[in-house]
């Protein structure tokens, strides 16, 4: 009489691989059917910008060209105010993405650690200012703009994205800041640490991967903008931002297609660089990297 099989091998092992084996491949193949459906758009809009004129044009569309051409990009870069947009639209993302952090770190760690009056009243008003769409918005912040001074000025941007960009940092830090246990602050107490030490040398870089979770929100949401920049940006074209440099490619009679995909294809760049740097911290920060 034969032994018997360890537990998890033998036929009955066989048998549940062969079952969930095509689920799986099912699965796999829809996720990158999923994928391929995600990155079309993406592919098409780089293949445009390196298409000839001749092929933008072409009633044909195919998904490849056999002549690339750098003309698109060539007309991008001679436009004289382009270098002066990359540079606006960097100043106010990264502004954004420090005050809007350093903010939320500390309104998370107020209403996470401390008991006060209306604290739920004010959690209940994070939650129902996220609900609230920004067009909505855009005609009273237009006259708030104009009460404090600020239009055709870089903090008319800067300012607006700030405040649509606390709520949900807020919400997500609570998170990483209730996971930190109070042991931990308490012994930091204990050995002589002050509030303000806790704050900024232990409790700061536990939840850092938080802050870059929410960091990615605010950048993507305040480098795309286009609605504050038409808005609030009305004769000084020097403080423009990098989503108006597509207008100077819509044109009366025809638009030009190769510099708009070239364009928005120089868009993506660094939004692609910021993914590559905080990748790690990102993957951390949504999965949760505190743990009692």
């Amino acid at each position: 009489m034969s032994p018997p099989s360890p537990r998890g091998t033998g036929p009955a092992r066989i048998r549940r691989t062969g079952i969930r084996r095509p689920w799986r491949l099912a699965a796999e193949a829809a996720a990158l059917t999923v994928a391929a459906a995600v990155a079309f758009p993406l592919y098409w809009m780089v293949l445009s910008a390196f298409k000839p004129a001749g092929e933008i044009q072409s009633t044909e569309a195919r998904p490849w060209t056999l002549a690339p051409s750098l003309d698109s990009f060539r007309r991008v870069f001679e436009q004289q105010e382009f270098g002066r947009y990359f540079l606006n639209s960097l100043f106010v993302a990264g502004t954004v993405v420090i005050a809007s952090a350093l903010i939320a770190f500390l309104a998370a760690t107020a209403v996470t650690r401390f008991r006060f009056r209306f604290r739920t009243t004010l959690l209940v008003m994070f939650l129902v200012a996220q609900m609230v769409p920004i067009e909505a918005l855009t005609i009273p912040l237009f006259f708030l703009m104009r009460d404090l001074g600020q239009l055709n000025t870089l903090g008319a941007l800067i300012l607006p994205h700030i405040a649509f960009s606390l709520p949900f940092a807020i919400w997500m830090l609570r998170g990483f800041v209730s996971a930190v246990p109070d042991a931990l602050e308490e012994a930091a107490y204990i050995d002589g640490a002050s509030r303000t030490r806790f704050l900024w040398q232990i409790l700061f870089p536990l939840v850092f991967p938080g802050l870059v979770a929410t960091s990615v929100f605010s950048f993507i949401s305040t480098w795309n903008d286009f609605l504050f920049a038409k808005s609030f940006i009305i004769s000084d074209t020097s403080q423009s931002t990098l989503p108006m440099a597509l207008l100077v490619f819509f044109k009366p009679d025809e638009n030009d297609w190769g510099g708009i995909m070239a364009a928005s294809t120089v868009m993506t760049v660094p939004v692609l660089v910021f993914f590559v740097l905080v990748q790690r911290r990102l993957v951390s920060g949504l999965g949760g990297a505190v743990k009692d």
